[in-house]
C-alpha cells in the first residue's frame, strides 16, 4: 500500500535508524544502518524508512512536499538530551579560576557559591527575562541537533521561586519547537533560609512544593541531588516517594562525588533514570540493570570539574544497564549546550564505541525520559525528528572535534534548521 508524504530525506550515505530500544550490552553497537537510505514523513509522523528506491516506490508525495537530498551525508534521529538545568540567570565563570586554584565543587557550594550563587541571580530575575534567556539557549541546542530536552527547576529553592521556574519551562514548551520534559528539582541544594535545618527544608518540599507542582501539572518528574553534604539517602527517599504519590516519576542525581548508595536507591524507588554515577558500586549497577533504570552519564561535568575521571560507562554496559548521555547544561559545572561535545567526551574519556555513543544520545536517552515510543529512532509511526549531518559516516560523529556537523534538522516533520541556522 502506498502512503502520502509531505517530506522526504533521501539518498543518505548512511541512514542510522537505531530501531528498537532501549538497547543494552552488545546491542548498543548495532545501529540499524541503511546505506543509500531514505526517510519520509507526513505531518509530524514518519511513514516510510528504508533503501531510497523502496521508499520512493512506497510514497506519494504531496504537491508541496519538501525533498531533501542527503547524498554523501549521514541521517539519524534527533538527539535527546535527558538532563539539563536550562532555566537560570547569571554566570559562574569565576569558578573556573577557583577550581584551577584547587578549590573543590563542594567547597565552593559550602561557602555560598555554586548552586546558591545561581539561586540568588535567578530569584532576582523576572520570569519574562528567564524565558528570553532560555529560548536563546534552546535555539543553540536545536542548531546542534537536539530535538527533545529535559529541563529541571532547582534554582529557585522556595515554593514561589520553584513554581516560577517551572512556569517558565511550561512557556518554553509552548513557544519553542523543541519538545521539553519538565522536572521538579526543589531538592537541588538547601537554601540559605534553611541553613542548619535541612530536614525543615525537606518538609517544605514534601508538604508545600510537591502538592503545588502536582496541582498545576507543572512537571513530569521529581529529582533530588542525593549527595554527601546535600541530601542524604533517607531525605532523598522521602522526597522521591512523596513525588511518586503525587504522580511525579522519580529520577535522581546519584553517586556523583561520593559513594552514597544512590544507584541502589534509584532501583529501590523505581527511578526512570539515575544520573552522574561516577561512584556507583558494582552492586548498584546490577540493581539498576535488574530494575531497568537508565544510567544517564554526564561526561562534560567530569571534564569541567577537572576530575580526571569519568563514570565507568563500560561497567554499566557490561552489567546490562541501558546507558544514556546528556549535557547536564548548567552555568557552573557543564556550560555546554552541545550533545556533539558530549559525544566527543564519551568517546575519548569513556572510550565508548561510536555506535554506543550514538545509541546513548538517541534511543536510550529517549527512554531516560519515558519517550522511547515516540522519539529517539527512525521508525514508522514515530515523530519525524531527523538530523542531517555533513559527514559521510557515523564513525566521524564523535571523532570530529570542536565543530558543528549538523547541516539540517527536521522537527516534527518541519525543516527548522538549515545550513546550521534556525529557519523556523
Amino acid at each position: 500500500m502506498r502512503v502520502r508524504a509531505d517530506l522526504i530525506v533521501e539518498n543518505a550515505n548512511e541512514l542510522v535508524t537505531v530501531a528498537c530500544g532501549p538497547r543494552t550490552g552488545g546491542f548498543m553497537r548495532e545501529l540499524g544502518i541503511i546505506e543509500n537510505g531514505s526517510v519520509a514523513s507526513f505531518g509530524d509522523r514518519i511513514v516510510a524508512v528504508g533503501p531510497s528506491a523502496e521508499v520512493r516506490a512506497k510514497v506519494d508525495l504531496t504537491p508541496d512536499a519538501q525533498v531533501i537530498d542527503a547524498t554523501g551525508k549521514v541521517v539519524l534521529p534527533g538527539f535527546v538530551d535527558p538532563h539539563t538545568h536550562l532555566v537560570f540567570a547569571g554566570s559562574r565563570e569565576h569558578e573556573f579560576i577557583q577550581r584551577a586554584e584547587g578549590r573543590s565543587y563542594m567547597d565552593i557550594l559550602a561557602s555560598g557559591g555554586g548552586i546558591l550563587s545561581t539561586v540568588r541571580a535567578t530569584r532576582a530575575t523576572p520570569a519574562s527575562e528567564l524565558v528570553d534567556l532560555a529560548l536563546r539557549r534552546l535555539d543553540i541546542m536545536l542548531c546542534h541537533g537536539t530535538t527533545t530536552v529535559e529541563v529541571k527547576s532547582g534554582y529557585g529553592l522556595s515554593p514561589d521561586e520553584e513554581l516560577k521556574c517551572l512556569r517558565v519551562i511550561r512557556e518554553l514548551s509552548e513557544r519553542h519547537p523543541m519538545d521539553i520534559a519538565a522536572t521538579f528539582l526543589g531538592a537541588h541544594a538547601v537554601p540559605p533560609e534553611y541553613r542548619g535545618d535541612p530536614d525543615g527544608y525537606v518538609l517544605c518540599i514534601i508538604e508545600e512544593m510537591i502538592p503545588r507542582v502536582a496541582s498545576e501539572r507543572l512537571a513530569e518528574f521529581c529529582d533530588v541531588f542525593c549527595e554527601d553534604g546535600v541530601f542524604s539517602i533517607e531525605q532523598s527517599r522521602r522526597i522521591l516517594e512523596a513525588g511518586k504519590a503525587a504522580g511525579l516519576a522519580p529520577r535522581l542525581h546519584a553517586d556523583e562525588i561520593a559513594p552514597m548508595g544512590g544507584a541502589e536507591l534509584a532501583a529501590e524507588v523505581g527511578a526512570v533514570s539515575a544520573d552522574h554515577l561516577l561512584c556507583a558500586s558494582p552492586g548498584g549497577m546490577r540493581r539498576m540493570a535488574e530494575t531497568e533504570v537508565v544510567a544517564t552519564l554526564l561526561p562534560a561535568t567530569s571534564f569541567t570539574l577537572m576530575l580526571g575521571r569519568y563514570a565507568d560507562a563500560r561497567a554499566f554496559i557490561d552489567a546490562g544497564c541501558p546507558v544514556a548521555l546528556a549535557t547536564d547544561f548548567n552555568p557552573g559545572t557543564s556550560p555546554t549546550l552541545s550533545m556533539q561535545f558530549v559525544m566527543n567526551l564519551a568517546a575519548l574519556g569513556m572510550r565508548l564505541h561510536p555506535a554506543e555513543v550514538i545509541c546513548a544520545c538517541t534511543i536510550n536517552a529517549a527512554h531516560a525520559l519515558r519517550r522511547g515510543d515516540e522519539v529517539g529512532s527512525l521508525e514508522v509511526g514515530k515523530i519525524a525528528d531527523i538530523v542531517i549531518a555533513d559527514v559521510d559516516t557515523h564513525l566521524k560523529l564523535p571523532y570530529q572535534l570542536g565543530t558543528n556537523f549538523v547541516d539540517k534538522v527536521v522537527k516534527r516533520g518541519q525543516l527548522v534548521v538549515s545550513g546550521g541556522r534556525r529557519i523556523w
